[in-house]
């Protein structure tokens, strides 16, 4: 069978649960319906002869794109919310009971409750929740670690089941942990840093962090608290898509952005950021009291 005939068979075979999965993202009709086109080019462009999971594949990025594309509205503070029309998303023909399970689980009130989560909590817990991909799958779509990607999605899922308390306690309590490391940092506290760092913890740097603090992928508290100790002069606390975290600004622009995963009251895991097209797609807010 010709290759491109062969994609466009496999692609249409997918294109419901491609549409499903964009619409439960985005929230919008028009947009899934982008998203999966988007997904088409892609693949059009692409060699996908070391492709095993085509179906995966296509998952990946159609949710690339809707977070991109969530990123975006968050920016321009737009945030579309169509009524669901399910005879749009997936053919009932096919499938009526399939239909009308979509039905009842994309109503309009999940949708609105989606539309409050950030970006990278609302593809993690509709990626998992919804379509059981497995967290260290998830954790490279959205540019955080499985540990970060599990929290997200434990978040969202509160919020969508409507137990707000206990999220918000936990949050004080991450603050008071990130507020210590950071004042630790500062004052090139070891033993301030060693009290709130977990003995496994790992901070993992992309590569243009890397390079700005010449520093690698490091592992164990002693390590990790070698390598913050007398830094973070100009950090600042924030909300990093929904999660703790710290910014770097230098003259106004947006230079690092160092993500927390916090977990039994230790700090688990430290993701720095700093390649420019990753961190214009962040979603942050700066925490001044």
């Amino acid at each position: 069978m010709d290759e491109k005939k062969w994609l466009a068979d496999e692609f249409e075979a997918n294109r419901a649960h491609l549409r499903a999965a964009a619409y439960r993202m985005l929230g919008s009709r028009s947009e899934a319906e982008d998203a999966v086109q988007e997904a088409w080019l892609r693949l059009s462009r692409t060699d996908t002869t070391g492709v095993g999971n085509l179906g995966g594949w296509l998952t990946t990025v159609v949710a690339r794109i809707c977070l991109d594309m969530l990123r975006t509205r968050k920016t321009r503070r737009e945030e579309p919310l169509e009524a669901p029309v399910h005879g749009g998303i997936a053919d009932p023909a096919n499938d009526p009971e399939r239909e009308a399970a979509f039905a009842d689980s994309v109503g309009l009130a999940l949708l609105v409750v989606l539309q409050t989560l950030a970006p990278a909590e609302r593809v993690a817990f509709v990626l998992h929740d919804m379509f059981d991909l497995p967290f260290d799958e998830i954790a490279p779509i959205i540019g955080r670690s499985s540990g970060a990607t599990r929290q997200l999605a434990s978040r969202a899922r509160r919020r969508v089941q409507g137990v707000d308390e206990a999220p918000d306690v936990d949050f004080g309590r991450k603050r008071t942990i990130a507020e210590a490391f950071l004042t630790a940092s500062r004052n090139g506290d070891l033993e301030g840093l060693l009290a709130v760092l977990a003995p496994d913890v790992v901070f993992r740097p992309d590569a243009t962090a890397a390079r700005f603090g010449t520093i690698g992928e490091t592992r164990g508290a002693a390590h990790v608290a070698e390598a913050f100790k007398g830094r973070a002069q100009a950090a600042e606390i924030a909300i990093v898509d929904g999660e703790l975290g710290f910014v770097v600004q230098i003259k106004g622009q947006l230079r690092v952005v160092v993500a927390l995963t916090i977990a039994d009251g230790r700090i688990a895991a430290i993701d720095a950021i700093a390649d420019p097209d990753h961190l214009e797609r962040l979603d942050y807010s700066i925490l001044r009291d």
